[in-house]
């Protein structure tokens, strides 16, 4: 997802193309979360009915409604994360209610990692890693096609070497 180049509009020819991540990982988060409701569902209902009796079994709702409300916070979620490169720098954008911006210097990164776990592979997704000198500014980018992750993977170790302060 691209919010488009602002060419054309007036607005300064600096401003980021903003790119969002995919739907399978969206995809991913709500199949875990199903998942895992279901085990807790059955813990929550089955213990407290064999132990207490059948009307403790109504415990199993709880969290099938903490899911409902899940599976819409999953959604904002990842509607709110998005990158985007710039000249001289990378920003990674994210959160909903506390929005955090992190601004990832190519001459800073020191390594960047594409990984995909099995479930991440079978859903088609991978996530780039970035790597500085200071461990508070690690940046992760989760979500992305393969093809793109290898391809800013590429993009930022060449830039990376080019500004000649890390890799």
């Amino acid at each position: 997802m691209e919010t488009g180049s602002l060419e054309g509009t007036g607005a300064a020819a600096d401003q980021p193309v903003w790119r969002g991540l995919r739907p399978g990982l969206l995809r991913v988060r709500r199949l875990l979360l199903v998942v895992w409701t279901g085990v807790l569902a059955v813990a929550a209902g089955l213990l407290p009915g064999l132990l207490a009796g059948p009307a403790w079994a109504l415990c199993a709702l709880l969290p099938a409604v903490s899911a409902a409300w899940c599976w819409r916070l999953l959604g904002r979620n990842w509607r709110s994360w998005r990158y985007a490169e710039r000249a001289d720098d990378l920003l990674i954008s994210r959160g909903v209610l506390w929005r955090e911006e992190t601004v990832v210097p190519y001459g800073r990164m020191q390594l960047v990692e594409v990984t995909s776990g099995p479930l991440e592979r079978r859903f088609g997704l991978a996530t780039v890693q970035l790597h500085t000198a200071a461990a508070a500014t690690d940046a992760t980018i989760p979500g992305l096609d393969p093809a793109e992750a290898e391809r800013l993977r590429d993009r930022l170790t060449e830039l990376g070497q080019a500004r000649s302060a890390g890799l």
